[in-house]
């Protein structure tokens, strides 16, 4: 039930991107740098208040964060449909991201207090795979859906859908067993206490870095692949809906399965192999390959983040043995940083050419992956 619900999120958070793509600017009569700027709300204070729900899910019951989080992205969601102008809009994009941030990071942090390191793969495969597949069958769906019923009608059926996962949530969550809450309170010096304690070990200190490093390179290259598309090989905007629908599915199919190898075999070859084939995958989507080969190469640069990213937030929930939202909220902060400058590097690069910004990205990848081969090789199955 925890993936489905998961799964409705993240299809429902696909839908909300692709309705704000183009619709909004045009009624509002923006140009198309405005247009853009929106885009970036609601990522940049989903990064700023991932560690602060984070924080409270240690202090209260991390299923009461989930729910006010999912009850904000409902109210939000409606209210974004009644924006007057780009002003108003921006803000309720941004208040969204703020009152939804507490979903993902409490969800994967609530995994590591509900499984065991060596059974949580498998659950944590599911969940990043209802993330995926969800995701991509959004956002191809909304790029259908809202030119035809527009985008205020479209955030209104959001709002609708939103609330039937709502009442699915509260009462799939009675079914539960939940531990406790492990802290009683929260102090400026428990906190830069527990940070300290993430960023010491050199265990932490390398899972992060990679998160943040895999972040840049997947979002950098994410990011732009619809305009690659579009400048490659002429695609309209349905039809990049298309091509790009092939990232999600790796995950939604194999998630998991690769979830249930890693706690089998351990993490200390898939992860580094999932990072090697993201990279060959963009290396050689420099070369301008035929449009399917392209489309081919989208969905194993997908499969390479299924390798990849669940399996680093399976490590991070085990660091976090004491402070599992804590953990998850500076991973999932750690990681929309990366996203963030991950997008503004490659997009820096592509006035150079296309082969020089994917390239660029390959190298930077491909020389993470080999060294991982080295920093993962303790990552077995056993703690």
């Amino acid at each position: 039930m925890a993936a489905c619900l998961r799964n409705l999120y993240h299809f429902l958070s696909g839908l909300y991107d692709c309705a704000i793509d183009t619709q909004p600017g045009n009624d509002f009569r923006c140009v198309p740098a405005t247009d853009r700027n929106t885009d970036s709300g609601l990522p940049h204070s989903l990064c700023s208040f991932y560690p602060f729900f984070g924080l409270l899910a240690d202090r209260f019951r991390p299923t009461s964060i989930i729910t006010a989080s999912l009850t904000a992205f409902v109210a939000l969601s409606f209210f974004t449909s009644t924006a007057a102008n780009m002003d108003q809009f921006i803000l309720w994009r941004f208040l969204t991201g703020v009152g939804s941030s507490g979903v993902i990071p409490i969800s994967v942090s609530l995994t590591g207090r509900l499984f065991s390191f060596e059974e949580r793969g498998r659950p944590l495969g599911l969940l990043f795979g209802a993330m995926a597949g969800g995701a991509a069958a959004g956002s191809t769906l909304g790029v259908a859906v809202a030119p035809v019923v527009g985008w205020r009608f479209l955030f209104i059926g959001l709002a609708i859908l939103a609330s039937i996962a709502l009442l699915l949530l509260i009462f799939s969550i009675k079914k539960l067993r939940l531990p406790k809450p492990i802290t009683t309170g929260i102090t400026l010096t428990a906190i830069i206490n527990g940070y300290y304690n993430l960023l010491a070990q050199r265990r932490g200190l390398r899972t992060y870095f990679y998160v943040f490093c895999n972040g840049i390179f997947h979002s950098g290259v994410f990011t732009w692949l619809g305009l690659y598309l579009k400048d490659n090989y002429g695609l309209n905007e349905w039809q990049i809906g298309l091509a790009l629908m092939g990232y999600g599915l790796p995950g939604f199919i194999f998630g998991p399965f690769i979830g249930r190898a890693a706690d089998k075999n351990g993490r200390k070859r898939l992860l580094p192999s999932g990072i090697l084939l993201s990279a060959l995958s963009v290396g050689l989507l420099a070369l301008h390959l035929p449009l399917w080969m392209a489309c081919l190469l989208i969905t194993i640069l997908s499969l390479g983040y299924d390798l990849s990213q669940p399996l680093l937030a399976g490590i991070v929930t085990d660091l976090g043995k004491n402070q599992p939202g804590q953990a998850m909220g500076l991973n999932v902060f750690t990681l929309f940083m990366g996203f963030g400058l991950g997008s503004l590097l490659f997009g820096a690069m592509v006035p150079y050419g296309w082969a020089v910004a994917l390239i660029t990205f390959t190298t930077f990848q491909l020389t993470i992956a080999l060294f991982g081969f080295k920093v993962f090789k303790r990552e077995t199955n056993k703690i």
